[in-house]
């Protein structure tokens, strides 16, 4: 009798195999997220959408060197929400009943009226900052989660033509992140096999300069690597043109901007869509003449697939359920602190960040970059 079980196993797992997802994908996921997370100072539901972001990371990041700065993000929000509640203690006021610790009050001139230094310190003022914070905190993750999953450099071979040198300056910047986590873990292990044996402070001196100084070589390498590439050369174009593009883009950049406002300002709605919709065709239009006159080509373009709409979807949909919830009962998504209650949890939103959780099941494992030996 012969056996056909594998063969059938791996007829069924053909769309398991390693392939990395569009990072476009992976941002507009992680921008949902990071949109569901503005609409609600819940503790509950951020508690939620960070779980749901970090598990994503946990299993859908490869081992690039930018899929190793998600901690870094996470340290830095826990910095975040530290420092949101001492700014509460140091200028906070007379809010709420529940007094936690009376300070002592300095005094300020009449010029800072309404300004308090220290004074009564209550209960209403230290989860005000901390749902703040928190808040605040899960969106710069939401971000560090893209960072941690999408590869910037497919990224940046994704822009238009038009975007291309400014898309190259974002993405070195959204690269320092990663880069910094990458030369830290080169030099802790270099220090180790060397016999370095110190730890927390006292090893910090011996990170720090080694960390900057492959920045700085990192940063003139990349220089030169642009410069022998022709980064910021004019071209062809003449400066009319050059000119006119610039000018269109700026003005329907700032054209969409007041439009968000007055979209998301409840007294100048009717304003706010005509001024976005300009803003958006001008700025379509300056980008349509930028990109005549940018000669770019790409080797093998990263084409969209079912599965990267489906991983985009899932944070966009996130972000359309939190914020329609947000415009019909907003209740249980910003807890009341006068009078103080519990954080209620339901369920409509709560199965909004949950839909943010499929990618980690719907999107292909990552591909490795390390030959594996047989």
């Amino acid at each position: 009798m012969t056996r056909t079980a594998e063969p059938t196993r791996a007829a069924r797992s053909w769309y398991r195999l390693p392939r990395a997802v569009h990072p476009a994908a992976w941002w507009l996921w992680a921008l949902g997220m990071a949109v569901a997370a503005g609409r609600t100072t819940n503790p509950v539901l951020l508690a939620m959408v960070l779980a749901v972001v970090a598990f994503v990371v946990v299993n859908r990041r490869g081992d690039a060197p930018w899929a190793f700065a998600f901690r870094l993000y996470a340290y830095l929000g826990l910095v975040i929400v530290v420092m949101r509640v001492l700014f509460r203690i140091l200028l906070g006021g007379p809010q709420g009943e529940h007094v936690l610790v009376v300070l002592p009050e300095i005094p300020l001139p009449d010029v800072a009226a309404g300004i308090q230094l220290l004074g009564p310190f209550t209960l209403e003022e230290l989860l005000g900052g901390f749902y703040d914070g928190l808040r605040l905190a899960t969106m710069l993750i939401c971000v560090g989660a893209a960072n941690a999953l999408a590869n910037p450099k497919r990224m940046l071979k994704s822009l238009p033509a038009a975007l291309y040198e400014v898309g190259a300056a974002v993405v070195v910047a959204l690269s320092v992140a990663p880069q910094l986590a990458e030369s830290v873990l080169r030099v802790r292990r270099a220090r180790r096999l060397r016999g370095g044996g110190q730890r927390g402070m006292r090893a910090l001196r011996g990170i720090v300069i080694p960390v900057l100084s492959d920045a700085m070589d990192r940063s003139l390498a990349l220089a030169a690597a642009m410069d022998v590439r022709g980064y910021g050369r004019s071209g062809d174009a003449p400066p009319a043109l050059r000119r006119a593009t610039g000018a269109l883009v700026v003005v329907g950049l700032l054209g969409v901007c007041v439009g968000v406002y007055g979209l998301m300002d409840g007294t100048t709605r009717t304003l706010g869509a005509p001024l976005l919709l300009a803003g958006l065709a001008l700025a379509g239009t300056g980008f349509l003449l930028g990109g005549r006159t940018v000669a770019k080509s790409s080797y093998r373009p990263d084409r969209w697939r079912v599965v990267d709409v489906a991983v985009a979807a899932c944070g966009v949909t996130a972000a359309a359920v939190l914020y329609l919830t947000s415009s019909v009962d907003a209740a249980n998504l910003y807890p009341s602190l006068s009078p103080l209650r519990w954080p209620q949890l339901a369920a409509l939103p709560a199965c909004g960040v949950l839909i943010g959780l499929l990618p980690a099941w719907i999107a292909p494992p990552p591909p490795s970059t390390a030959e594996v030996p047989r």
